[in-house]
């Protein structure tokens, strides 16, 4: 390297897609998923961990992102010519643990599991490659009333969080309806499933965008197709009216109560054998939901929900907080989808050879926890520890004494460790770390037995809003005495 040019130093930045988490997001995010860990334990629900790393062919069928380096995982290949990834979600290293260990496992196997994972997709705003889920599954039984628990157990869930009923609602379908709906409208012949393939797909695609398109758009999909507002032409699944209006009858009907909708689907779909199936199974989830007090309050029978329909096989659910935020507008609307699940009963069967049903739901964590901020149940910022000022770098000791006696206590503390000589700097610390209160004790102070309590959070109010005699009532410093301080500050958090 040439003597006058200079070394090249890394630029401090993080990759595109993620992002760094600084304290009080931390910990509210391990306080919220500790939450919902105590309702799943309080369930049966077992903790399950499971490597960051899985094989690619573990892993088995990537993401749909396959415009991206091995189709939307990061993956990389060993010396031993076996390929690795990141995973993408924590169902399918579940499969995995569940086929290499089924022999010293309970049947059914129940799990919850919480951690990040990765994906390879494009970012933007708001989308980041990690980020964290949170699952909760039952392997190895084919009742539904498997998937019930799973909906009461997520609905208690979210009001041990703090989410009110009438705030949220756990919206139910079932995959097998929809087969026999599209069986009804002669886009699924059972006595050959590949036929029509390409029509389904368009059909699921289209039904799954009801939300953004509404009817008519949806329609059109199932129809010739549709031309966007940017002019972007969609083809679509080209069925007759007669075929479309099946489909489109299928996310309608939904009644005004349980009993009405499984009728509505009955008409639609009932004669089919696998349309039976799928209704009977909404039956029997209604009567079990019924019967432990989860009503129509908390869960709906809800035909228009088709999130996922595409991938499980049975039941689905669907957890939407129905509460009015400020959109990107200006303009309310309500919070939306945090939380997803249904039946997969094929997952596993890629290791074993053998059908094991299955079925589980996962939270979208980061959502979850904003939604609990928009309703208040976290703070914004988390307040720091309590601050011990150092007067003097001889007298570290008594420092260290008084941050003992208060963490003792349970009071969060920590002494100052930067340079002592600056007192300001001291003050402009304890700021930074947001702490409620510093202790100062000079040499004068501990001679008399004293210390000085300073009121950070009162004085920066005061300088701001607070009369001469709102000041003389609460003043940011007091003096009280070295054995009083412990139950001094202890009254002051208290408020």
């Amino acid at each position: 390297m040439p003597k006058d040019q200079k070394p090249r130093r890394p630029k401090a930045e993080t990759p595109k897609g993620f992002r760094d988490y600084f304290g009080a997001e931390v910990t509210e995010r391990g306080a919220m998923l500790a939450r919902i860990a105590e309702v799943y334990r309080h369930y049966g629900f077992d903790a399950l961990e499971t490597s960051a790393v899985e094989t690619v062919e573990a892993l088995g069928k990537f993401l749909p992102d396959v415009d991206r380096p091995n189709e939307g995982v990061f993956a990389w290949q060993e010396e031993d010519r076996d390929w690795l990834a990141l995973r993408y979600d924590l169902t399918a290293p579940l499969a995995r643990v569940y086929a290499q260990h089924r022999a010293q496992l309970p049947t059914p196997y129940r799990r919850y599991a919480m951690g990040p994972v990765w994906r390879n997709e494009k970012p933007g705003p708001g989308r980041y490659r990690q980020f964290y889920q949170c699952d909760a599954d039952t392997v190895g039984t084919p009742t539904v009333a498997a998937d019930a628990e799973i909906c009461r157990m997520l609905c208690d869930a979210l009001e041990t969080l703090g989410i009110a009923r009438r705030d949220y609602v756990v919206r139910i379908n079932n995959r097998k309806v929809l087969n026999g709906v599209m069986e009804a409208a002669g886009v699924l012949d059972p006595a050959d499933p590949d036929r029509f393939m390409h029509e389904r797909g368009i059909v699921l695609r289209a039904i799954d965008k009801l939300d953004r398109l509404g009817t008519e758009g949806v329609r059109a999909l199932l129809g010739e197709g549709r031309k966007d507002e940017s002019g972007d032409y969609t083809k679509g699944a080209r069925l007759s009216e007669e075929q479309a209006q099946v489909v489109l009858g299928f996310v309608e009907a939904r009644g005004a109560t349980g009993a009405e909708t499984l009728r509505n689907l009955t008409d639609l779909c009932g004669q089919t054998q696998t349309g039976a199936v799928g209704i009977g199974e909404l039956t029997q989830m209604a009567e079990l939901l019924e019967a432990g007090a989860y009503g129509t309050d908390r869960i709906l029978l809800d035909p228009a929900t088709v999130r996922g329909l595409g991938y499980y096989t049975g039941p689905v659910f669907e957890a939407e907080l129905t509460f009015e935020i400020l959109g990107e507008d200006g303009k309310p609307r309500q919070f939306g989808s945090v939380a997803g699940g249904g039946r997969y009963d094929d997952l596993v069967k890629r290791f074993t050879g053998e059908a094991v049903p299955a079925t589980g739901v996962s939270i979208g964590v980061d959502r979850l926890l904003a939604a609990l901020r928009a309703k208040g149940q976290v703070a914004h910022e988390e307040p720091g520890p309590v601050v011990v000022t150092v007067m003097d770098r001889d007298r570290m000791a008594d420092t260290f004494a008084i941050v003992a006696d208060l963490r003792n206590a349970g009071i969060r503390a920590e002494a100052y460790l930067g340079n002592p000589k600056s007192f300001g700097a001291q003050m402009k610390y304890a700021d930074r770390r947001r702490a409620p209160f510093a202790i100062i004790e000079g040499s004068d102070e501990k001679a008399r037995g004293v210390v000085q309590v300073k009121d950070l959070v009162a004085g920066a109010q005061a300088a701001q809003t607070a009369s001469l005699e709102e000041w003389k009532d609460r003043p940011a410093q007091q003096e009280v005495t070295r054995a009083d301080l412990v139950a001094h500050l202890q009254r002051l958090l208290a408020k």
